[in-house]
Formats: structure tokens, C-alpha cells, sequence
């Protein structure tokens, strides 16, 4: 006689059965942070138990050694929930549903620092991780095109990533170089992650023959039918050989740019970011993909717009040639039949 599966209760009842000391210290630990977000919805046993903030503080971590600093940690422990908030917040994905009804007074609740937290990863292995603060409050940051660059001109960091001498190392690069690039307000207590995780595109330099590997994360300005309707948050990872062979990350930096190609400045790029920032959450399942398809589609929005500007711009010149020869015209019938 076949044995009936165990109903739900009778689950919850074996957990229940388990220490909580053996929970926490065997189970609970082991798990990664969707995972332990998952299992605290089993019971409210688990659910006290997985909220602990220490298991959220070891899975931020781990997941982004950039966040296991003085500075950070502090910033972190200052959330609603504390790392259990940080990571809900930098995990998911922002949503880029345009904002029905945009900040009446975006200044008002300004950040005036935004912290960076970075972390590039090959093959699964930490070659890089820095965190920036950039403060934005200054005249210069609000006029010059927004721009956070990670590394100085002759600053370069190694990597055992071989040089890209044939199409076979760009292909492993989109394949095996991850990026993190989780963005900070330490002041309204908001964090999110503007990389697509895996590179959209990955382009060789026909001269210098660096690797320009792009992750982008695609966010609603808020303006509908503008150029910036919708805005790219680009991240450029440019990796260049050396001497011994292998490549060297030379240049990290993220830009923000509207849907005519133009680099928005310090103080428009801050009003998009902070929307994003206290804007509503997408699930993780396929981040890979949907990164790479939110920008695909990014791509072809800003194709549509130009050939449609292209055709505007073309119907005018149409239209004041056509002008011209008529005035041409009556001029000089006029002078005729004087």
C-alpha cells in the first residue's frame, strides 16, 4: 500500500521538531538570500528566525564584498530592516514603468552624496571591488555630465583573463565577467542595483585592441514622448592587455544618457537615479535575460526616434524648399507683370 505524501502541517510540525540553535546555525546559514527570503515565509518560527541580522549581514557580504566596510556597514545597519532591506533593495531589479506623476519638486529630498559600490567578477572569482562617494551637491557635479569613474588614468587592476587577440576571449568575456554596481543614498536609506549582472554588449577596439564589455540598466525618466522617456545607466568595463599577456581592467565607469545619445548631466541624471531609487521592485527570476532584453528593446526605441526625427527634419526641409521656390516665383512674376 502506497504511503500518502506529507501534508504541509506535518512539515511544519518536523520543523518545529529541529532546535532552533540547529535551524539557525546548520540549516539557515547554508542558504543564499532568495532562498532564506523564501524559507522565512514557511512559519513564523522561520520566519523569526531567518530574519536574523547577522544571516543578512554574512549573505551581503558574500554576495558584495564592496559592502564589507567601515562606511558601509554603517550605512547598511541605518536601513528600515537593516542588510535584510540592503539586499531586497540591490538584488531585485528597478522597475522602468514610466512615473505617472513625477516629482512635483525633486530637489527638495535631493541626496547629497551617492555612495558605489562595485564588484566584477570572472568566472565566478573577485577581481575587482571598490566603493566611490560622490557628493552632489556642488555647482560642478549639477553642469557637467554625470560621470563615477572607479580607477585614475594610470591606475589599472591585473586579471587572468587572457588578452583579447581573437573573438574566441570577447565571447568568454560576455560569457563569464559579472558586474555589481550597487547605488547608495545614505541619507534616504535606499539602495539598488543599476548593472544588468551579465554584459549586454562586447565590443573590440579595431586600433587598441582593449575589450569594451557594457552592462546597462535601463530606467523611466518620467517625461513621456521626450528623449529622455526612457534613460540608460551605462557601465563600461574596458580591459586592455600587457606586457605578460594577460589583460589588465584599466577604465570603470558609469554614465547616464538619454534616448538621442546625449550625456545628461549631474543634476538631471540625480533626479532619474532618485526616482529609481524609491521606485517600486522587479523579481530576480532571469536577470540575466531581462537585463539583456530591457536593453535590446532600450536600443530599438532609440532607432524608432531617430529615423522618426530623421523623417520630421526631412518633411521640413521639404517644406521650406518648397517655400523658397515659390517665393522664387512669385517674385519674379511680379517683377514680370510690372
Amino acid at each position: 500500500m502506497q504511503m500518502a505524501p506529507p501534508s504541509f502541517d506535518q512539515n511544519t510540525a518536523r520543523i518545529s521538531a529541529v532546535h532552533p540553535d540547529i535551524i539557525e546555525t546548520h540549516i539557515l546559514t547554508r542558504l543564499d538570500g532568495p532562498t532564506l527570503a523564501s524559507a522565512s515565509c514557511v512559519s513564523s518560527q522561520l520566519h523569526s528566525l531567518a530574519s536574523d541580522e547577522s544571516l543578512w549581514t554574512t549573505i551581503c557580504h558574500s554576495t558584495w564584498p564592496s559592502t564589507n566596510t567601515p562606511r558601509l556597514r554603517h550605512v547598511i545597519s541605518s536601513f528600515p530592516y537593516g542588510p535584510r532591506s540592503f539586499f531586497s533593495d540591490s538584488f531585485t531589479n528597478p522597475d522602468q514603468t514610466p512615473a505617472s506623476t513625477p516629482s512635483s519638486s525633486p530637489s527638495l529630498n535631493r541626496p547629497s552624496e551617492i555612495i558605489s559600490a562595485v564588484d566584477v567578477y570572472y568566472k565566478n572569482k573577485l577581481i575587482f571591488s571598490k566603493v566611490v562617494e560622490t557628493e552632489t551637491a556642488s555647482g560642478w557635479f549639477n553642469c557637467s555630465p554625470f560621470r563615477v569613474d572607479l580607477l585614475d588614468q594610470k591606475d589599472s587592476v591585473p586579471t587572468r583573463i587572457s588578452h583579447p587577440d581573437n573573438e574566441d576571449t570577447c565571447r568568454e568575456l560576455a560569457e563569464d565577467l559579472t558586474l555589481s554596481w550597487i547605488l547608495i543614498d545614505p541619507i534616504g536609506r535606499r539602495a539598488m542595483n543599476l548593472s544588468s549582472y551579465k554584459p549586454v554588449t562586447v565590443q573590440r577596439h579595431w586600433l587598441s585592441g582593449e575589450a569594451h564589455v557594457r552592462f546597462s540598466s535601463v530606467l523611466s525618466g518620467g517625461d513621456r514622448g521626450s528623449s529622455s522617456e526612457f534613460v540608460q545607466c551605462g557601465i563600461v568595463v574596458t580591459c586592455g592587455g600587457s606586457q605578460g599577456g594577460e589583460m589588465h581592467v584599466r577604465e570603470v565607469n558609469l554614465q547616464v544618457e538619454d534616448m538621442d545619445g546625449t550625456n545628461l548631466n549631474g543634476k538631471e541624471s540625480l533626479v532619474i537615479l532618485q526616482r529609481g531609487l524609491e521606485g517600486k521592485r522587479r523579481n530576480v527570476k532571469g536577470r540575466e535575460d531581462e537585463g539583456k532584453r530591457k536593453y535590446e528593446d532600450y536600443v530599438e526605441k532609440k532607432r524608432e526616434r531617430k529615423e522618426k526625427k530623421l523623417r520630421t527634419e526631412g518633411a521640413l526641409d521639404m517644406l521650406c524648399v518648397a517655400f523658397g521656390v515659390f517665393t522664387f516665383f512669385s517674385s519674379g512674376l511680379y517683377l514680370l507683370w510690372r
